[in-house]
């Protein structure tokens, strides 16, 4: 259906342009033209939404999602059938698209029917970018084994974050087999994580190597390498291999920051998991030693990411929340307009994210041929950020694929 929006105060993040008094024209999904002042009159099959006034701008991007892992009870998930799992991620889609997310990058767990079914709308839910399995090595942030666990991991074909792959030949084949299944990028995890059992925050994963064979692998797929890492160590090693973008960065130093620049990567900080992990503490799920890890990492995030923002680090949205703390997927916006102007907090999640994903022109901005993605909004957040973080009061339509979304409830 066509669809023709008018009355609109346009934000194209990327220019930060603004235009009050405008319309959109949307046909086959896409954005088909714009202007400013009277709409051409509708013909035909035209649904006409009037923004009255409310801020029209593309839809957000979260660039570090795990729509998969919607509870952190290990022996809960355990028991799960691969069917109950999938339609627990879609719902979940769903909710983050209800949110205004149009868009997700999944970084470890999502497949290439999950991208399938929300893609064909067989469910309500955003876009969906997905990378597969996380590659960890034995030992590493995805090896969720316990220390008297001394069984080998086999087959790994059940739904899951991450797959084990130790050596250059096992990464390379690993790295093969998910472009296999249509991964749109490869996350390695090369760093200790907070939820991993037998692992340091400093710990290094991956030897150079290793790295550079799935950085291989994906640049001969037109593909890239996303690498988990907290602890400078493992951040300045990855850059250096060629890793296109860092996930979290908490403790990133000045030569972190140097190669992030100077390679024209990209860093998807998500300091709100760490804030609503911290908050609920034990209730999080998190043992006495991923608590200590989790104190760690909270307490140097905003600073990483006011550093980074100061150098002109390319600086991507993300929220990597899991299970029940997903509805906080929001905060971040505000956490974020602590150190950076809210313009460039939204474009982290717009037009930034975008590139990251390898489709500007496509999502993050108004232009025409871009797809329909749009937030119609009650207010403006470039002045006031809350208008983006209480959908329930000021997101009044979603548009997805060019078709209006349902955002109640």
């Amino acid at each position: 259906m066509r669809v023709q929006i008018i009355n609109a105060h346009m934000l194209e993040p990327a220019t930060g342009e603004r235009r009050q008094d405008s319309w959109i024209e949307i046909d086959g999904g896409k954005i088909v033209d714009s202007g400013v002042g009277t709409p051409p009159a509708p013909s035909g099959d035209v649904r006409v939404i009037d923004a009255r006034g409310g801020t029209v701008m593309p839809g957000l991007i979260d660039a570090h999602v795990h729509i998969l892992v919607t509870s952190t009870d290990a022996s809960e998930v355990a028991s799960w059938a691969p069917s109950y799992a999938t339609i627990r991620a879609l719902r979940s889609a769903g909710d983050m698209l209800r949110r205004g997310f149009t868009t997700v990058r999944d970084v470890g767990g999502a497949d290439y029917g999950m991208a399938r079914a929300l893609d064909e709308g067989l469910l309500p839910g955003p876009r969906l970018v997905f990378g597969g399995k996380a590659l960890s090595q034995t030992g590493g942030h995805g090896d969720f084994r316990s220390r008297s666990d001394d069984s080998l991991p086999c087959c790994q074909l059940k739904p899951d974050f991450g797959r084990i792959a130790d050596g250059v030949d096992a990464v390379r084949r690993a790295a093969r087999d998910e472009f296999r299944k249509g991964a749109h990028h490869l996350k390695l995890v090369v760093s200790g994580g907070v939820a991993s059992p037998t692992d340091e925050i400093s710990a290094v994963q991956y030897t150079a190597d290793e790295l550079r064979a799935a950085v291989v692998e994906a640049e001969n797929h037109n593909r890239y390498v996303t690498a988990h890492a907290y602890h400078p160590r493992a951040v300045n090693q990855a850059l250096r291999a060629g890793v296109r973008c860092i996930e979290h960065g908490n403790l990133i130093d000045d030569e972190s920051i140097r190669l992030l620049v100077a390679n024209d990567a990209f860093l998807v900080p998500t300091i709100v998991t760490y804030e609503a992990m911290y908050e609920v503490g034990r209730a999080s799920g998190l043992s006495s030693s991923s608590l200590g890890k989790l104190d760690e990492v909270r307490s140097a995030a905003l600073d990483a990411l006011g550093r980074a923002h100061l150098a002109g680090v390319n600086i991507a949205y993300g929220s990597d929340l899991l299970g029940a703390l997903q509805v906080r997927q929001l905060d971040e916006f505000t956490i974020r307009a602590r150190v950076q102007e809210n313009i460039d907090v939204i474009r982290s999640a717009t037009s930034t994210a975008a590139r990251l994903l390898n489709m500007e022109g496509q999502v993050g901005t108004l232009s025409p041929g871009a797809f329909a993605d749009l937030l119609i909004l009650d207010g403006d957040p470039e002045r006031d950020i809350g208008i983006l973080t209480n959908p329930r009061r000021y997101l009044r339509h979603v548009t997805i694929r060019g078709e209006v979304a349902d955002v109640a409830g």
